[in-house]
């Protein structure tokens, strides 16, 4: 039998959950509202205890030294994950830096003039550079450059633009799979479970990238006719603006650049010099708005605060499962139901959150299951990296399946939608699916071989 406490946070939970599929109210006020009803009546009325309040918000890990520099000493702990909040903070205002430098759209025209603006290596090149840039920056950010420069270019050179925006939208939440910074699941799984950027690069990297050349194969054996149909001419060509055109301040530029390098190296090395995500975030936010002081009021008004108070709320809720152990029974059902085989507890995780992901935001999923596969792996005495391996994967590439499952998604679609070039549920579902379905097949069995 569930005790109070726990039939409660789980029924905060349930509604936190329905309100943000009906998406009648803003997502960060449901989630605010669930949190702070987590506090007040969970752990304030029911429990009784003023110390797992403090716990659950854990506003005092920020003043550790423990929280700016690794060290072994680190515990899991419940709470608001506080590295994840002000590293993706961080990252938004490097990111904003760089889209005023004009370098996202320099990047896109560039490659594009390096393929002649030929349909097909342009599909292929967009895909690649979707995959790669979701590696180290936000999905919705890569999509929201990429979908526009696509339209324009399809608009001057008359081709269809809308498999090319689908094909990047699989691709960005592929990459995105590929690192701990490439996706919210990733980092909110790597920093509850202390794993480095190589971690992530050498396990679920790999995957990723396996995949990649699986997804670039179906993409073009989907649209081959459509692509062979396409001509590009001497005249459409000529009317395109030069990648230089993009350049607003080339000083800026250049500021762009080494912010981005000195972010990538950072988190590459992170491993070794101890830095932690929370002090690469502040640290590239602080040269951002040093570098790029005379459009500061600008970047700061474009960083996504409401993302950033969703995260908050999450997090709180979620903590209320945890400190009731409400988690820890689930884990204990998934033991159960798979008897202790490592391979079953793999299968369930990876397709659980396939499904879920691809009907709800992988965030909150995400966020849930990252304490069920720690009880699980200390329940089961299995390596909870395989666990954590299989539900990054599957929180990331499920998102894939439907047009409301990523962000990058809704943001891709929408982009297409303004232009005149509306994507209907059936026409992203007939391509989207069954590459999603191909790549967490193909994935789940590299985790089988490789791990069990």
């Amino acid at each position: 039998m569930l005790s109070t406490a726990q039939i409660v946070a789980l029924i905060i939970f349930i509604l936190m959950f329905v309100a943000i599929v009906m998406d009648k109210i803003e997502r960060q006020w449901v989630t605010l509202g669930c949190g702070a009803a987590t506090l007040l009546i969970v752990f304030g009325l029911i429990m009784k205890s003023p110390a797992t309040i403090l716990e659950s918000l854990n506003v005092a890990s920020i003043f550790h030294r423990d929280f700016w520099i690794t060290s072994e000493a680190e515990s899991a702990s419940i709470g608001v994950n506080w590295s994840t909040i002000i590293f993706i903070a961080g990252m938004m205002i490097m990111v904003e830096g760089m889209a005023e430098a004009g370098f996202f759209r320099w990047l896109c025209m560039r490659i594009a003039k390096l393929v002649n603006y030929k349909p097909t290596p342009l599909l292929v090149s967009f895909m690649v550079m979707s995959f790669c840039l979701a590696m180290f920056i936000d999905s919705i950010t890569v999509i929201l450059f990429l979908a526009a420069v696509t339209v324009e270019l399809a608009k001057m050179l008359k081709f269809d633009p809308v498999p090319m925006i689908l094909s990047e939208i699989f691709c960005a939440n592929l990459g995105g799979s590929a690192t701990m910074c490439g996706d919210p699941p990733n980092i909110i799984i790597g920093t509850a479970l202390h794993l480095s950027f190589f971690d992530f690069v050498s396990h679920t990297g790999l995957i990723a990238f396996v995949c990649m050349f699986l997804v670039i194969g179906y993409f073009y054996m989907v649209y081959r006719k459509e692509l062979a149909t396409e001509e590009v001419t001497a005249e459409d060509i000529a009317a395109l603006p030069d990648p230089k055109s993009a350049i607003k301040n080339p000083k800026e530029f250049t500021y762009a650049c080494v912010i981005f390098g000195c972010a990538v190296a950072m988190l590459v090395t992170h491993a070794q010099t101890g830095l932690t995500v929370a002090f690469i975030g502040t640290f590239v936010s602080a040269l951002t708005m040093i570098l790029f002081h005379k459009d500061l009021v600008k970047i700061i008004k474009k960083v996504d605060y409401k993302t950033l108070l969703f995260f908050v709320g999450l997090f709180i809720v979620v903590s209320g499962l945890e400190a009731t152990g409400v988690l820890e029974i689930l884990a204990g059902f998934i033991g159960k139901v798979s008897g202790g085989n490592l391979k079953v507890m793999i299968a369930i995780i990876i397709w659980l959150s396939a499904i879920a992901s691809a009907i709800v935001d992988n965030i909150p999923f995400s966020a849930t299951m990252v304490p069920v596969i720690r009880a699980l792996a200390a329940t089961q005495g299995v390596d909870i990296n395989t666990l954590a391996w299989a539900l990054a994967i599957g929180t990331d590439v499920g998102g894939s399946a439907t047009p409301i499952g990523a962000s990058a998604n809704v943001v891709g679609t929408s982009v297409a939608a303004k232009n005149g070039y509306v994507i209907s549920w059936g026409t992203y579902l007939r391509t989207a699916l069954p590459a999603t379905i191909i790549v967490i097949t193909v994935s789940m069995l590299i985790i089988f071989a490789r791990y069990c």
